[in-house]
This record gives structure tokens, C-alpha cells and sequence, in this order.
């Protein structure tokens, strides 16, 4: 967890000067089904930027991850309660790395029910005190972090779970080893809708330092074989199918590549830059390249 924990540190490092995120409100994708997406620009502040979203039943309200601190939280629930003033009763973490669930603090004073797989569970009781701790590390100020605490899921599951909103079923399906050893996709049967988490980052290189590689491969397969017409992607825009299969291919280019190059070479910077030469064209966050080389593919000194 401690290589979780340093290169995460590594990675958001560039983050100087705060945080200021870039949502800009819910967007309606399916009938009591929205989005919270709005990453338009790749500046060292937004780059990694979480994407969230909620799904209003007749009993009540579930929300899809928490975002990065109890004030982008708190914008959150703000935005929520200009659609709906039910209740919240569930947020589903699809993982725990800090910029999907470090606002659980916020609806979980809103009596909301936290749920996530039981391994990242574990992950955020093992590491959300000391990231929260070592903030400043992460390119973050005191500030940015203001009235944040690490809450926890009070609820767990193994493969799968059903969660009944009264008029809305909701799947929660474990698609892990992958981005994390409990990642979770969040799936609305009735609408052919999926919110996969980090499992696919759309127009946006993906973090894969701490990822199994070969198990996302077969988690996007096992997506791709889903009744699923829209997703919400973990980071980046609105995605599709189409999205899945080019995920797929940049992960298993990247990883063949970087392994490939690791072999002659361990000049980071090179092979970021030959990666950089090769991979698919993404808008946002090219730094990302070198952080995973560093990450993943270099020998440990």
C-alpha cells in the first residue's frame, strides 16, 4: 500500500498552487440519471480531475463516488439538490484512491450508506488517514482539504450487489483485479447505463501504476459483453462501447511497449518519450506517461 500511497504522491505532485476542479453541474444522460463530468482542459489543475454522478429512485437518491474533499463534495451535493431534494441513501465508492472517495465525509452526514467492494475498503482504512495527513504532498493546500475527514464504507460486498431504489434497480459489480483489487461498476440494467469508475478513462491517459494489467484486459472484455449503450467513464468525457475496445488497446500497447523499452533502457524520460511518440492521441493528462514508467516499469533502486 506504501507504493500506492508514493506514487500517487509522485503523480498529483504537479499539482502546485491548490486544487481547482472543473465540473461544471450535473448533465442528464437517462430519465433520473446524471452525470457530474466537466473536465474541458488539461491545465496541471483539473488533470485529474474524478468524474461522479447520482441516480434518483422513488425512495431516494444513490450517488456514484464522492470526488476529492468535503468542499468539491459539498459543491457536489449542492448541484444535486437543484434536480432533487429526496433522500440520499447510498454512495457507491467504485474505488478508494482519494479523488473518488475522499468527500464520503459529506454524505455520510446526509445519513447516505456507503458501499463498496471489501478490498478497497481495506485500502482506504489502510491509507486515507496518512494521505489525508500528508496532503500537502499531493499538491494540495490545508485549505483545499477543509473540513474533509475519512469516512469509510459502512458496507461491503464480495462479487455483486443489488441495490433497489424503489423504481430503479441498481448492479454493483465487482470488475477488479483491475485499476484496483476491488474496483467497482455501477450498472443500470433497465437503461443499458454503466458507470465503471477507473476502469476506462476517456480522451484522458489513464494512472496504471498500481493496475493488473491483465485483469483489466479481461475486465474490459467482460464489459464489452454487457448490455451497455452509454457510460459514465471514471475521467474524461461521456464515453460508449467504442471506448472499451480503445482502452483495451492502450493498455495492452503501453504495457508491451514500456516493458519493451524498460528492457534496454531505464532512462524514464526516454521511454516517455517514445511512448508519448506511439500511444493514441489523448487530451488530457500526457503527464501521466511518465509518472506510470517511473511507477510500474522501472527497476526499484
Amino acid at each position: 500500500m506504501k507504493r500506492i500511497i508514493a506514487v500517487l504522491m509522485c503523480l498529483v505532485a504537479v499539482l502546485c498552487g491548490g486544487v481547482a476542479f472543473a465540473q461544471e453541474g450535473l448533465t442528464k444522460v437517462a430519465d433520473n440519471v446524471y452525470s457530474y463530468v466537466g473536465v474541458k482542459e488539461s491545465s496541471p489543475a483539473t488533470s485529474f480531475a474524478a468524474n461522479a454522478g447520482i441516480v434518483i429512485g422513488r425512495d431516494g437518491i444513490l450517488v456514484v463516488d464522492t470526488l476529492v474533499s468535503a468542499k468539491e463534495a459539498q459543491r457536489f451535493l449542492a448541484d444535486i439538490r437543484k434536480v432533487s431534494d429526496k433522500p440520499i441513501k447510498y454512495v457507491v465508492d467504485t474505488h478508494a484512491h482519494l479523488d473518488h472517495a475522499f468527500g464520503n465525509c459529506v454524505f455520510a452526514k446526509q445519513g447516505a450508506i456507503i458501499i463498496s467492494h471489501d478490498a478497497d475498503r481495506r485500502l482506504l482504512e489502510k491509507m486515507g488517514e496518512e494521505t489525508l495527513k500528508n496532503i500537502a504532498n499531493y499538491g494540495m493546500k490545508p485549505e483545499d482539504m477543509a473540513g474533509t475527514e475519512i469516512v469509510c464504507p459502512q458496507l461491503a460486498f464480495s462479487e455483486r450487489m443489488t441495490i433497489d431504489l424503489g423504481d430503479e434497480k441498481v448492479e454493483l459489480i465487482r470488475v477488479a483485479p483491475s485499476h484496483t483489487e476491488g474496483s467497482v461498476a455501477v450498472y443500470l440494467p433497465a437503461k443499458k447505463l454503466l458507470f465503471t469508475g477507473d476502469i476506462l478513462f476517456t480522451d484522458f491517459h489513464p494512472y496504471l501504476a498500481d493496475g493488473d494489467i491483465p485483469g483489466w484486459i479481461r475486465t474490459l472484455d467482460a464489459l464489452q459483453a454487457m448490455d451497455v449503450e452509454r457510460i459514465v467513464p471514471g475521467h474524461g468525457p461521456l464515453s460508449t462501447k467504442k471506448d472499451l475496445t480503445e482502452m483495451k488497446e492502450y493498455l495492452l500497447l503501453f504495457d508491451a511497449k514500456a516493458r519493451e523499452l524498460a528492457a534496454k533502457s531505464q532512462d524514464a524520460d526516454a521511454i516517455a518519450a517514445e511512448l508519448k511518440r506511439v500511444l493514441p492521441k489523448r487530451s488530457l493528462a500526457e503527464w501521466m506517461i511518465a509518472y506510470n514508467v517511473k511507477g510500474r516499469y522501472l527497476r526499484k533502486q
